[in-house]
């Protein structure tokens, strides 16, 4: 565990004083500029260095600095290279910027700024660009990193710029500013925020383009969230962009490149039946700092508490057939079985009893071991290998994990899902992305089990085989594709794919994208038609996603065991000079390249090492963690959040008694928040694996009615579970129609087993059940 803190001591300045970030979001891709300004304020000259995070599949491909009147575009070289002629102009006392992504994790960057005079004032400017995330309910996500997690490092690796990260207690001591302008050819429905934003402003009257800010006093305490709402947004779209007439000719940068946007409609008789088969293995971080609040509330819960509600949920929705594990991890890792079991009543009841023993007390967050472990075991014929990876991503091998997820690819999916903030969104989103899965964030006071349920409505759509993408162009044009093939599809969700076309028939022309796959051994075609001719100026953020894509592909390709053994070293070579030509052509940074910018008009000579002045990043809340010390800082808000984002955290009796819903003294004292003490975990804890319901005073305790009074009123063709499970289903369908993602695999179980008790007509058991719970739903609606 890297040791934090403010390593120059708690009395130096800190030269960053604000931060001035300006957003341009062009429908689902976004610009990010940002303006850091330092100022000296000490006797004698300075060398400033901050890491700070920047979103996992962000494409950096400016950096200047201005140093009065004078601005100074720095150039991307060789890193090895540029870091030589940073050392050298600073020790020759010239003022030199360097920017250098971490060689460990792509969403850690290290800025240093050497040689910054007495009193002297730079502004420091990085701009990169990056696609906007789809989540479940349609909104694009944007993230402006600001919470950057100390990251555990395992034993004998070398952290690089991982070990140069520092923290500060309490609010970060420099400011934010924040803009953000959209613009999307569809109407923008709204916008929110885990943070307070000034009043979202339309620009025209089609509500096409909008500009908002973020609310003065954000203390850089948690990053921030903006969600954008368009119409239509699932629509598949196209954007050609043209490329650079000055362009080597056989460069990615000459010739236009289209970003598809595809979202895969399954046939209805494909999604009509849910797989009941799979192997499904939730992974469990338990390191000390799942022991944190999921946010600043006062009735916030523990992660780690969140995290076994969420087991509950996952363990009472899986289908009868199917084979489960679950591991903790942290410093070491263990799992509840030896090898996946058969989920039935017997194991599940073993698994959940060790849920609610599950502590945060495991140490640090050591991913690689159990993952290799989990991988080391054979395969279920017919039941694919579905991995379920929760935790709050602080890890410092990040790339060495990815590619053990990536080289397992072909025989599980993986979903991913950070907790809290300053989760490392390249593990996040490596891990699903690599594992052929899909990925959730869960900031702020948004609830863990809504998107965990998401998430498994994908594991449990049936697995795309066969996929295949064929370009139909006019004569002579050809499209050569820059993504990866495509490995997965899910209903609904986009898939994005970058071609570089090549041709001189480039006008108005049509031309067509069509993705073929086999769902459940049936053949699928979706097709998208779009006009060739390049689109307005787009300032070549296609491009740079495009040359970003291949970089990330090529610098896997070079971590590949087969590319570390001494017999093909000159080929190592090879694709690593292919690597940074590439990321120079197209100006996107790169882990073999640099940003380097040098004023070669100021020189002073410099007596003695410079002062160093490390800039602290915000870092959530530390605590002592198995002997490594680390510092724990109080959070604290910049003000109320608005509304949450996701729906059904509904005030509810207390669910306290022991006796009535098998809960123990130490998970009723960790509880707090009203989504712990919301009827739906009661009711569901009571389910069996089968999906039905017992009829019996616990049951009658969560519906608000005593046992007598469910059994004098149960119709007498029905016994007393089927019963019981229609009450539960009229509760659910009533009470918590709003929560329904998170209970909807319960319901589909329960509704399944009374279907196979063969009752006749349950119209009348329906309209009984309704008079008793003070409900109107129909027979039709619960599914049965």
């Amino acid at each position: 565990m890297v040791n934090c803190g403010l390593l120059t001591g708690l009395n130096e300045p800190v030269p960053l004083k604000s931060i001035s970030v300006e957003v341009r979001v062009q429908d689902h891709v976004a610009s990010v500029s940002s303006t850091l300004q330092y100022v000296n304020e000490e006797q004698r000259p300075l060398e400033a260095l901050f890491v700070f995070p920047l979103p996992a599949d962000a494409a950096v491909c400016h950096f200047s600095a201005k140093i009065g009147e004078q601005e100074i575009v720095a150039e991307l070289q060789d890193k090895e290279t540029a870091k030589d002629q940073y050392d050298d102009a600073v020790s020759s006392g010239q003022q030199a910027f360097l920017l250098e992504e971490s060689a460990k994790s792509p969403d850690v960057f290290k800025l240093s700024v050497g040689c910054l005079l007495p009193g002297q004032n730079a502004a420091v400017t990085i701009i990169y660009v990056t696609e906007l995330a789809v989540q479940a309910d349609q909104s694009l996500r944007f993230c402006l990193p600001a919470v950057l997690n100390p990251r555990y490092t395992p034993e004998g690796s070398d952290a690089g710029i991982v070990s140069e990260i520092s923290s500060v207690c309490g609010a970060a001591p420099y400011s934010l500013t924040l803009s953000v302008h959209v613009s999307s050819p569809k109407p923008i429905s709204k916008l929110e925020s885990n943070c307070t934003l000034d009043p979202l402003v339309f620009l025209r009257s089609d509500h096409t383009q909008a500009t908002v800010n973020l609310s003065p006093g954000h203390m850089f305490d948690r990053d921030v969230e903006l969600f954008l709402y368009y119409q239509d947004t699932h629509q598949p779209s196209a954007v050609v962009e043209a490329g650079v007439a000055t362009a080597p000719s056989d460069s990615l940068m000459r010739n236009p490149v289209v970003m598809i946007s595809l979202y895969p409609e399954f046939p209805e008789e494909g999604m009509s039946s849910m797989a009941n088969q799979g192997e499904f293995v939730f992974v469990m971080d338990r390191s000390g700092s799942m022991d944190w609040t999921m946010h600043r509330g006062k009735e916030a819960q523990h992660r780690i508490e969140s995290a076994k509600d969420t087991l509950l949920l996952l363990l009472k929705s899986l289908p009868m057939g199917c084979y489960f594990n679950i591991y903790g991890f942290g410093s070491r890792f263990e799992s509840f079985f030896p090898k996946s079991v058969e989920y039935n009543q017997d194991k599940m009841d073993q698994a959940l009893k060790k849920v609610k023993e599950m502590r945060a007390d495991m140490g640090g967050t050591e991913i690689l071991q159990p993952l290799a472990h989990i991988y080391s075991q054979p395969c279920i014929p017919e039941h694919p290998r579905q991995l379920f990876i929760f935790t709050d991503g602080e890890v410092g091998n990040t790339k060495e994990v990815l590619d053990l997820v990536k080289s397992h690819a072909r025989s599980h999916r993986c979903f991913s899902f950070g907790i809290g903030e300053g989760a490392s969104t390249a593990l996040i989103t490596g891990l699903a992305r690599e594992g052929s899965g899909h990925a959730q964030f869960i900031t702020g006071s948004e609830r863990m089990q809504p998107k965990v349920m998401e998430s498994l409505r994908f594991a449990l759509q049936p697995i795309v085989s066969n996929i295949s993408v064929d370009w139909t162009l006019p004569e002579r044009v050809t499209a050569e594709t820059i993504s990866p093939p495509i490995d997965v599809l899910f209903q609904g969700q986009r898939t994005l794919i970058y071609a570089q076309l090549k041709g001189k028939n480039l006008g108005g022309s049509e031309g067509s994208v069509t993705v073929k796959y086999n769902l459940n051994s049936q053949p699928v075609t979706n097709q998208l038609h779009f006009c060739i001719k390049p689109t307005e100026e787009t300032g070549l953020v296609v491009h740079r996603l495009a040359a970003r894509t291949m970089i990330r592909s090529l610098e896997q390709k070079e971590r590949s065991p087969d590319f570390t053994r001494k017999k093909i070293k000159r080929t190592l070579a090879k694709l690593r000079k292919t690597i940074v030509k590439l990321s120079v052509q197209a100006g996107v940074s790169s882990v073999h390249t640099a940003f380097i910018g040098i004023n070669k008009d100021t020189k002073q000579t410099v007596k003695g090492p410079l002062q160093r002045r490390r800039v602290p990043t915000y870092a959530g809340r530390m605590r002592e963690l198995s002997g490594y010390s680390i510092p724990r800082a109080p959070l604290r808000m910049s003000g109320p959040l608005r509304a949450p984002r996701m729906r059904g955290s509904l005030p509810s009796p207390d669910w306290s008694n022991e006796e009535e819903f098998d809960c123990s003294d130490d998970e009723v004292d960790n509880q707090g928040s009203e989504a712990a003490q919301d009827l739906l975990l009661p009711l569901v804890s009571l389910q069996k694996a089968s999906g039905c319901w017992e009829l019996d005073a616990a049951l009658a305790a969560v519906l608000g009615k005593t046992e007598d009074e469910l059994t004098n009123q149960k119709p007498a063709q029905v016994d007393g579970s089927v019963w019981a499970t229609l009450l539960a289903l009229i509760w659910l369908y009533s009470w918590r129609k709003e929560q329904q993602v998170e209970w909807q695999f319960v319901a589909r179980k329960a509704a399944a087993w009374i279907t196979s008790q063969k009752v006749g007509d349950l119209s009348q058991c329906v309209c009984v059940g309704n008079v008793l719970l003070g409900c109107q739903v129909t027979k039709d609606s619960l599914g049965i």
